[in-house]
């Protein structure tokens, strides 16, 4: 009798490792960009934009995780988001989401309308809820993982807060990244700084240029829209790096999918 080739048993020897597995699928990622554009996503731009969300979030849990050690905490709480952002400036992503949050209350300054009048936190809020705020929901699961994956534990409240800047952050992604298929390119470069100019602005990197113009058609976002996308999102410093050179890599890893059996290269664009 011939032997058969033993079948690799789920969870067992030959399945995949749940670490492979991102914490915000491709799925979720497309779900967020339908709300917000038309436009069709890749593969390829869908993963890309689920490792920058996965790596941002995971750098504002580390941040949080020393925080709470200072205090000589395990399990983080809303403040040690608070103070996270507080110790690193990059990490303060999806500032939407503090507006509709009790952990930011009294620290967002006087909210006032185009005519200067005040609006209180319960006015903001009673109105319109941003489509990336109310779908925070939706990425309570993930953010769960990937606490998990960085051996972190966190209060309900927390994990709330990871939620809504997950998915504010990913929202502002979308339309950024619509921003650069409408545009043809980056067309927007600089930083906020503080007091008079000190001279012209200073040319921009070979990086930056190429980011100014783009290939490929006006109806799908791909990768590179991403990236530039993930440029325009986030402050310079190591965490943009680390997204980017995440994002880079999570591309890659789609589109050597398209020499898989049964896997055609239009499905990894």
């Amino acid at each position: 009798m011939t032997a058969q080739p033993a079948r690799p048993r789920r969870g067992g020897a030959g399945a995949a490792p749940a670490a492979d597995v991102p914490p915000y699928a491709s799925s979720l990622v497309k779900t967020v960009f339908r709300n917000v554009t038309s436009l069709h996503v890749s593969r390829s731009a869908a993963r890309a934009a689920a490792a920058v969300t996965r790596t941002v979030v995971a750098e504002i849990i580390d941040g949080a995780k020393r925080a709470a050690a200072d205090e000589g905490r395990t399990k983080l709480v809303p403040r040690d988001l608070v103070s996270a952002i507080d110790r690193d400036v990059t990490l303060e992503v999806g500032s939407e989401w503090y507006s509709w949050t009790p952990t930011f209350h009294g620290l967002m300054g006087t909210l006032r309308d185009a005519d200067g009048t005040t609006i209180s936190p319960r006015q903001y809020r009673s109105s319109r809820t941003p489509s990336g705020v109310d779908g925070a929901h939706m990425f309570e699961a993930g953010t769960k993982k990937l606490l998990r994956s960085r051996g972190a534990k966190a209060v309900p409240a927390m994990v709330r807060d990871l939620d809504g800047v997950a998915s504010v952050f990913l929202t502002d992604l979308a339309r950024s990244a619509a921003m650069v298929v409408r545009e043809g390119g980056v067309k927007r470069f600089g930083a906020v700084t503080l007091g008079p100019p000190a001279g012209p602005p200073p040319p921009l990197s070979a990086a930056d240029r190429a980011l100014t113009t783009r290939n490929g058609d006006r109806r799908t976002i791909g990768s590179d829209d991403i990236l530039a996308a993930t440029t325009m999102c986030l402050l310079p410093g190591e965490v943009k790096q680390h997204a980017l050179t995440e994002a880079r890599a999570a591309a890659t890893g789609v589109c050597a999918a398209a020499t898989e059996p049964g896997v055609s290269a239009a499905e990894t664009r």
